[in-house]
């Protein structure tokens, strides 16, 4: 089984966010993700990873004004300086919590909007990113996202996150590849997964995240066989980690069977 990593956003609602730490250490995760860091001082999420045993495995850059819906501004002409400053932020939170990648959102295109503008403004701030994330050893991760989910995100499809990535050639900008998303919006899992797996040594992807499909409840729900996907991602070498981000149906620790059984196979 691979390595799983618990998303403190989506899992352990049933605490505040500085309990949930423990609550994943005492349910046996390694590791812990989350979108954003940026309510609480980055030492004080630090200590909470070192009383816990924890590893912090990824977050996400500064996404714009969430309340508003935006999700991300990486691909926004005129947000630039505000995508610059917010990265930069970021970066202090990864050395804090010794993080070794940022996920920077692409954000959802506006309507009317000049794709090919923002395809332009997404490719120079990610390099930039990666330049500047390089300086600390840090990887800039990109998503594609179902429309399902988020209706005009810039970024949807596998194969244009790569041609992306490819295109920038930065060694350290890498492939966050949400199985949930995938599923939704393409399909064809296994054979991505062996696609994109195909050379460990090589690959863009540098991390998965999971959940059922099509309610993004627990993996071992819905239409997707996670258990022959992860045998996959397994003989496959895959040596990096899988996020947890879905929607306990009833209670985190109630809804971890799965990783349990994973976890005494």
């Amino acid at each position: 089984m691979p390595q799983f990593a618990a998303n403190l956003t989506m899992l352990y609602n049933e605490y505040g966010f500085l309990e949930r730490f423990r609550a994943a250490a005492q349910d046996g995760f390694g590791a812990v993700e989350f979108l954003f860091p940026y309510e609480h001082p980055a030492e004080t999420i630090a200590a909470r990873l070192r009383e816990n045993g924890l590893r912090q495995v990824l977050f996400n850059a500064p996404p714009g004004d969430w309340q508003a819906g935006e999700r991300g501004i990486t691909a926004l002409p005129g947000r630039e300086a505000e995508f610059r400053e917010g990265f930069e932020r970021a970066l202090e939170y990864a050395q804090a919590l010794a993080c070794p990648r940022i996920h920077c959102m692409a954000g959802v295109a506006p309507a009317g909007a000049d794709r090919a503008r923002m395809r332009a403004t997404y490719l120079a701030n990610l390099a930039w990113a990666a330049e500047k994330a390089a300086r600390q050893n840090l990887e800039v991760l990109i998503e594609p996202i179902a429309a399902r989910n988020v209706p005009g995100y810039f970024l949807e499809l596998q194969a244009e996150a790569h041609a992306l990535a490819e295109e920038i050639e930065a060694p350290n900008l890498k492939i966050l590849m949400d199985l949930f998303h995938c599923q939704v919006a393409e399909g064809d899992l296994a054979v991505k997964i062996r696609k994109y797996l195909a050379n460990p040594e090589t690959t863009r992807v540098s991390h998965f995240q999971i959940a059922g499909v099509p309610d993004r409840h627990e993996p071992d729900t819905g239409e997707v066989n996670y258990e022959f996907l992860f045998d996959r991602i397994d003989e496959l070498g895959y040596a990096g980690w899988v996020g947890c981000e879905y929607k306990p149906r009833a209670g985190t620790s109630e809804g971890l069977r799965w990783f349990r059984k994973g976890r005494e196979s």
